[in-house]
């Protein structure tokens, strides 16, 4: 189904009282088809995250990228300024992991409502501050595919607390894929060494990624865009839904 034709819909997610802006892609075609979430990088559900959910709904999927910030600035979204970057980091610190994990519970529930969805477990992938977010959402039961792109903190912070993300890596149910550069100043490869030992640990299903590149290294709307590493991580991403989500 690569490249398939899709559709597109702003829709809201319920979550309690709180109802979250999302981008929906699907395909067009009638049937039913597994399930990603898409999480937005600290910049809002922007045009990249849209391209990146379409992209997904291409390969034959139903994505979704709810707005993580609906809290703090509902309809936020921005590009990738210096001033764009201090804003970001702002709503990001106003995050806590609770909320973002009933967030992304409520954008699974709400999938589930769907008559295009395969009701068979979920994926999810993230960037920056979202790649952090998809470690967490690993951890969701329901979540049997993750790939979390260059998610700084995740072996030193969390969300609103101070116990490590990495803390709950016995927690997490499926596969999990992580991708960072070696270039990266946010994530010291020690770090990513932390997170690969500890996956290790807890003999959790997955397999780490260290390209030549820095933060950001997916983004073709960014400086620090590598086409190289974008392209490669991009087949790994594909395999890793295919496998989980898509068994024969």
């Amino acid at each position: 189904m690569a490249n398939s034709e899709i559709r597109t819909a702003n829709v809201t997610v319920p979550n309690g009282d709180l109802q979250i802006a999302a981008y929906l892609a699907q395909p067009a075609a009638s049937g039913q088809f597994p399930a990603v979430i898409v999480i937005q990088e600290i910049f809002g559900v922007n045009s990249h995250i849209r391209e990146v959910t379409e992209r997904i709904a291409k390969e034959g999927y139903v994505a979704i990228a709810p707005a993580i910030y609906q809290r703090q600035a509902p309809g936020f979204e921005t590009g990738y300024t210096p001033e764009a970057i201090k804003i970001g980091r702002e709503y990001k610190e106003k995050t806590t992991a609770s909320e973002l994990l009933g967030d992304i519970q409520a954008t699974i529930d709400y999938l589930k409502t769907l008559p295009s969805v395969k009701q068979q477990g979920f994926g999810c992938i993230g960037f920056c501050f979202g790649g952090h977010v998809t470690y967490l959402a690993a951890t969701l039961p329901e979540i049997k595919a993750t790939a979390s792109f260059y998610g700084a903190g995740i072996a030193t912070l969390t969300p609103g607390g101070p116990t490590p993300t990495i803390a709950r890596t016995a927690d997490i149910k499926g596969t999990l894929y992580a991708f960072f550069g070696t270039q990266d100043p946010s994530i010291p490869l020690e770090q990513v060494d932390q997170i690969a030992a500890e996956l290790q640990k807890h003999s959790i299903s997955h397999r780490i990624f260290r390209y030549n590149a820095d933060h950001g290294f997916f983004c073709d709307h960014r400086g620090s865009y590598d086409a190289t590493a974008a392209a490669d991580s991009w087949t790994q991403v594909k395999q890793l839904f295919h496998q989980q989500l898509q068994p024969a």
